[in-house]
């Protein structure tokens, strides 16, 4: 073993990253990654280099639950520019088309925008990490490569105009996994008749989390560095954090030591279906659970962070 490796630290939490502008969500994460010292680190979904806001940085057991934030609803807060198309959808791409941005008042942009919210189809922009044949989609649109894709079905639960000025529509949204937002820039814009694409984005929710929770910056975090681990620790959030909008199910003994073999439980009184949070005895966080249809609570994904 190495010696850097030697020195690692098996560090279990949560911490709610705000990454900047500029930088990769890998690169944020991994600056995070070696403030704290940690053997393990994951995230929670991407942000583009152009969007700032809510990382979600998962820890050592912590990363074992990353794909159930990554299922979760996203919250965002936005500019689009109208009247420019862009190669990528936002402002870092190079500009394919401009368009006069005119006859726009807040009604008309409003009709737009109720076409767009609930359920819509979207396809997947070219810059995007989607695979296909094994290699990324970006790969492919960076060598001039284009391929078809298929819609995809996600859900707007809230499209909110914010303000118009200009050419600049602020827009406040909650949406499903797996939405792009320069895509859904892309076809309001062209709803609109003049093309637009993503000036700026923020990222304020994840799942249960969200900005009024308290985010933390890389220079909050190499200051807190500077006193020592217990100082960074204290940023973290338990485990079960991640799960905090399901529901709680409490095992016996017995029931956590079949649970922890892998084997469903009968609980009495559990919910009946969805996913769930097991505890033991003592309110220790066991993992993941889900209700099975003969009405058992099967282990889904199990944590060991004591």
């Amino acid at each position: 073993m190495s010696r850097s490796r030697k020195h690692l630290r098996n560090v279990h939490g949560l911490l709610l990253l705000d990454k900047p502008v500029g930088i990769s969500s890998n690169d944020a994460l991994q600056r995070a990654k070696r403030l704290f010292r940690a053997r393990k680190a994951g995230h929670t979904g991407s942000l583009d280099p152009i969007a700032s806001g809510l990382l979600v940085v998962c820890l050592g057991e912590a990363t074992k639950l990353s794909a159930f934030l990554l299922e979760a609803d996203k919250h965002y807060r936005t500019v689009f520019r109208l009247g420019v198309r862009t190669e990528t959808g936002d402002a870092e791409g190079a500009v394919l088309e401009s368009r006069p941005v005119e006859g726009l008042d807040t009604d008309r942009v409003e009709a737009v925008l109720a076409r767009f919210r609930g359920e819509i189809q979207q396809v997947p922009p070219m810059y995007s990490a989607i695979k296909r044949q094994g290699r990324r989609l970006y790969e492919l649109a960076r060598e001039g490569v284009r391929v078809e894709r298929e819609p995809r079905t996600v859900h707007i639960h809230r499209l909110e105009l914010l303000g118009m000025e200009g050419d600049l529509l602020e827009l406040d949204i909650m949406c499903s996994k797996g939405t792009y937002i320069r895509t859904l820039a892309e076809d309001i814009g062209e709803a609109l008749g003049c093309g637009a694409h993503v000036h700026a984005l923020r990222r304020l929710g994840v799942g249960p989390f969200d900005e009024g929770q308290g985010m933390h910056t890389l220079d909050e975090l190499t200051a807190r560095a500077q006193e020592g681990f217990s100082a960074l620790d204290a940023l973290l959030l338990p485990l079960d954090a991640a799960l905090a909008d399901r529901p709680a199910v409490h095992l016996t003994a017995d029931m956590a030591f079949y649970a922890r073999s892998g084997q469903p439980v009968l609980v009495p009184g559990a919910p009946t279906e969805g996913l769930v949070r097991l505890y033991d005895e003592q309110g220790a966080f066991l993992g993941v659970g889900r209700a099975l249809d003969d009405g058992r609570i099967g282990p889904k994904r199990l944590v060991f962070s004591r």
